[in-house]
């Protein structure tokens, strides 16, 4: 019963779309938005069209109504309460995802991957005898103890937390884990139900009328689950087995796996398959990838060992004509330094003349 194939995919549509199912209809007021008497002015005043409040003295007179783009108007698609909330799920399709959830519950990893604590539990699934004569929380508290499953009911206790977002004031105030799920065969089951529904995080189901909003909490695979004898020897008939037909679901068979074994390495390592292979090539000779020697050096000297020399000279050249430029730079700045005084004398001479302040030299007086 628990070897059916574990669907994530086919668990999370199903508990997607059941879980619509719970929605309570919900719509805004039918005339929020248009209650105010509104008009439009019509064209050829240079406003837009949109209806707006009449009236004079405040400022809502003449500012737009009705529209979803104005203030205090309608918003755009109003809800309505007939929108299609529920969804229907095909019976096979639920029954896929119960009996992949049930096999998901019986791997020690997905359990704990999913967070709860169950590394004290002598064996998973976990299966234990009288558990339906329990009908007092002082008894409950006494045999998780005993089960080693109290760490995981404390570890719920210790995740009450306020909720975040607006849920908080909406009668949701607290949020916490999921603990372990308790499964009976009892019809009625008043006793069991009655002894563990104060303690936190834990659930009672009837295996008769098992549900994947239990068994997967938001979708997600893997919850701890203690049943009962009863309720265990109860699963073949349910649901059946690889060979044979449920007793009690008429036509209903139990999901195959597409493989019998999932551990590949397993599969590729063993004696039957490594027989049948050929042996693996380790003396492996790969191409070499073809190098560009106009862009690869090494290329280029395994083609012409001469090709170095020519790199060094053309280096030293292109060093000597940098040097050869940076002299001729400097000199060309002291030339240009002489140039400007001598430019400079000049304007000065000219300046002087211009203003008569020209001074004769001593001898050119004498003739």
């Amino acid at each position: 019963m628990l070897t059916a194939p574990i669907r994530r995919d086919v668990v999370h549509y199903v508990h997607s779309n059941i879980n619509k199912n719970r929605r309570q209809a919900y719509a805004v007021s039918k005339s929020a938005g248009e209650q105010t008497s509104a008009e439009s002015w019509g064209t050829g005043r240079a406003v837009a069209r949109i209806p707006r409040v009449g009236g004079g003295g405040t400022h809502r007179s003449g500012q737009g109504a009705f529209g979803n783009m104005c203030r205090k108007g309608r918003m755009f698609a109003p809800t309505k309460i007939w929108r299609r909330w529920h969804r229907h799920v095909n019976v096979n399709q639920r029954r896929f995802a119960i009996v992949s959830a049930l096999a998901a519950s019986a791997v020690p990893a997905l359990v704990m991957a999913r967070g709860h604590r169950v590394a004290k539990l002598p064996e998973v699934p976990l299966v234990v005898s009288g558990l339906e004569t329990i009908n007092k929380t002082k008894q409950a508290v006494a045999a998780l103890e005993a089960l080693g499953a109290a760490e995981d009911v404390r570890r719920v206790e210790e995740s009450k937390a306020v909720r975040a977002g607006k849920g908080k004031g909406r009668s949701r105030r607290y949020v916490s884990r999921r603990g372990p799920l308790l499964v009976t065969a009892e019809a009625d089951g008043e006793g069991v139900v009655r002894a563990f529904r104060n303690l936190p995080g834990v659930d009672v189901a009837n295996v008769d009328r098992l549900n994947l909003l239990q068994l997967a909490p938001g979708g997600h695979v893997g919850r701890f689950v203690i049943w009962s004898a009863a309720a265990f020897a109860r699963l073949e008939a349910l649901y059946g087995t690889v060979t044979a037909k449920a007793a009690a679901k008429k036509g209903y068979s139990l999901p195959r796996p597409q493989m019998s074994m999932a551990d590949l390495g397993r599969l590729i390592n063993s004696n039957e398959v490594q027989a049948a292979i050929r042996p693996a090539i380790k003396d492996r000779q790969f191409a070499r990838q073809k190098k560009n020697p106009l862009k690869n050096k090494r290329a280029m000297d395994k083609l012409n060992p001469y090709a170095a020399v020519i790199r060094k000279s053309e280096a030293a050249a292109a060093e000597a004509r940098s040097k050869s430029k940076a002299g001729a730079a400097s000199k060309k700045r002291v030339s240009t330094k002489t140039d400007k005084t001598r430019r400079n004398a000049s304007k000065a001479f000219f300046r002087a003349i211009a203003s008569n302040e020209f001074v004769r030299p001593a001898d050119a007086k004498a003739e």
